[in-house]
């Protein structure tokens, strides 16, 4: 007996590739996980094509939602550019691919952009029209919507953030200086620990784990002020696992932004998301609600 109905959402990655079950009551009621496979022969679609088949087996199934990595065509459905995290992407065409499969609905966004309009779903961002949010994580990517359309640009590159702020000395860019992964080879090279149990430690006093993440917060924030500087968002999301960190974070990053903008110049209202990992999942389908 089939239950439901439901729409399935994916979050594809480099590592992983999230799933989950959304009812009509946009409620996340299954969660799971498969490994990503080396995408070789269109191996990725070919894991998305078979946990769908399988889930379509025991749900009723309406619709089908992908966030992914890469640079996504939203009217084709299909990847248009893909960089080396995962191989052999780039014109992988999804969304023609499973409809002419399942014969159901499919919409296909980037990952950040629908780790925002998850927030935008049943998140931070319900109320807003103006907003910006920043995904932290083993990269650093972006995502602007303005009047509840996103911000593509001319070649939908918009929001690179990642590659902004290059250094011709260390030649590193943003994310490689600021991501949480930096944070978290950093903090296990210096000190042996986790970011969630440095963030403890750092809040109990420990000296040594505060610099490194005072330092890290610091690098977050450069970016944080050319964001601001040029788009001028009423509010900035901050997303990813490391959201999690709360207020705390929050404080850390509003004192290390200030001194990058001139004096008296930010409004900018920051916070964490509310949906921390499960965002994209729920902005993989939130065109079926709205």
């Amino acid at each position: 007996m089939q239950t439901g109905p439901y729409y399935i959402a994916y979050d594809v990655g480099g590592t992983s590739i999230k799933y989950g079950l959304i009812d009509l009551n946009k409620q996340l009621t299954f969660l799971g996980k498969l490994d990503t496979f080396h995408n070789a022969h269109q191996a990725i679609l070919n894991q998305i094509i078979q946990k769908t088949s399988a889930l379509c087996e025991t749900h009723q199934i309406i619709g089908i939602g992908i966030s992914t990595a890469g640079i996504v065509d939203r009217q084709a459905g299909k990847i248009s550019y893909a960089g080396p995290t995962i191989p052999n992407y780039q014109g992988t065409e999804l969304k023609q691919i499973l409809t002419n499969q399942f014969n159901l609905p499919v919409y296909v966004e980037n990952d950040v952009n629908a780790a925002l309009l998850g927030e935008k779903l049943i998140g931070a961002a319900q109320d807003l029209d103006n907003v910006y949010c920043v995904a932290l994580g083993t990269g650093i990517g972006g995502a602007y919507l303005l009047n509840g359309q996103l911000q593509d640009g001319g070649f939908s590159h918009a929001n690179s953030i990642g590659y902004l702020l290059y250094d011709p000395q260390t030649k590193t860019n943003y994310e490689q200086r600021a991501s949480t992964l930096t944070l978290e080879k950093q903090l296990h090279e210096q000190l042996g620990f986790s970011v969630p149990d440095a963030f403890k430690e750092s809040q109990n006093g420990n000296s040594a784990v505060l610099t490194i993440i005072q330092q890290w917060a610091d690098s977050v924030a450069q970016g944080l002020a050319q964001i601001i500087l040029t788009v001028d968002p009423a509010v900035l999301i901050i997303g990813g696992g490391v959201s999690q960190q709360g207020n705390y974070l929050i404080q850390l990053l509003n004192n290390a932004t200030q001194s990058y903008l001139p004096p008296n110049f930010y409004q900018t209202k920051l916070i964490v998301a509310q949906n921390f990992n499960d965002a994209a999942l729920f902005g993989a389908v939130y065109r079926f609600f709205n």
